[in-house]
C-alpha cells in the first residue's frame, strides 16, 4: 500500500510525505492494528466509538494517532473530545461546539475537518458546499479546536477521471476558503477504491481500510 501511495504521489509531482496514510480499522481486531503499527503505521481511523475505545485501551502502548472518522452523535462527543486527536466528520455547529467545550484544557487543540456532501446524497453525512463557508467560519472561531480542512466521501465511480472531478471540487472549495483567510491545510479524501485519484487532486489524508487489512470480520 505504501508503494501505491508513493507511486500516486510521484505521478502527481508530490512528495510522498505530503500524504498521510490513515488506516481505517473499523471491524478489525486490535492485533491487526498492532501488526500494522509494527510495520510503521502511525495513524488509525475508527468510526464506531464503543469499538474504538476498546481498541484504544488495548493498544494504549502504541505510538499511533487516533482519528474519529464516523458520523458523530451529540451524546457521544465527550469521549471523542477527550481521547482522539482528529475528528473528520464535522457537519453541524452543535457538534463542534460540544467538542470544543469538552476538550480537556491540558490537551492540544483537537484537529477537525468539515465533511462536505458534494453530491447531496441522503445516505451520507456532510453539509452542502454552499453551507461550508459559514460553518467553517464558526468552527474556526471556537476554542480548543483547530479547523484543519475538509473531508468528503464522493459517489462511487469506476472511472478515475470521474473520481478526480469530485476531488477537484473539494480542493477548489478548500482553496476558496483559504482565499478568504482560513489557512486550511488538509484534504481528507480518497479510500481504497479511489485514493490514487484523490492524491492526484491534492489529498493530504487518504482513508484506507480493506486495501490494508482485507475485508472486515
Amino acid at each position: 500500500m505504501r508503494t501505491r501511495v508513493a507511486t500516486a504521489a510521484a505521478s502527481a509531482g508530490r512528495n510522498v510525505d505530503s500524504v498521510t496514510l490513515l488506516a481505517v480499522s473499523k471491524g478489525q481486531p486490535a492485533e491487526l492494528i498492532r501488526a500494522a503499527a509494527a510495520e510503521g503505521l502511525a495513524d488509525v481511523g475508527e468510526s464506531y466509538l464503543t469499538e474504538a475505545v476498546g481498541k484504544m485501551e488495548e493498544l494504549h502502548d502504541l505510538p499511533v494517532t487516533w482519528h474519529f472518522i464516523g458520523r458523530l452523535q451529540a451524546n457521544k462527543t465527550r469521549q471523542v473530545a477527550e481521547q482522539f486527536a482528529w475528528v473528520h466528520g464535522i457537519d453541524r455547529l452543535k457538534i463542534a461546539e460540544r467538542l470544543a467545550a469538552q476538550r480537556p484544557y491540558h490537551a492540544p487543540a483537537l484537529n477537525v475537518c468539515i465533511q462536505v456532501n458534494l453530491a447531496g446524497e441522503a445516505t451520507k453525512g456532510g453539509v452542502a458546499a454552499a453551507e461550508v463557508p459559514d460553518l467553517a467560519a464558526a468552527v474556526a472561531a471556537l476554542p480548543r479546536l483547530a479547523l484543519r480542512g475538509l473531508m468528503c466521501i464522493p459517489p462511487e465511480q469506476a472511472d478515475p477521471a470521474r473520481q478526480r472531478e469530485w476531488f477537484a471540487r473539494l480542493r477548489a472549495l478548500r482553496d476558496s476558503l483559504n482565499a478568504g483567510g482560513l489557512g486550511l491545510d488538509t484534504l481528507s479524501m480518497g479510500m481504497s477504491g479511489d485514493f490514487e485519484a484523490a492524491i492526484q487532486e491534492g489529498a493530504t489524508i487518504v482513508r484506507i481500510g480493506t486495501a490494508i487489512f482485507g475485508p472486515r470480520g
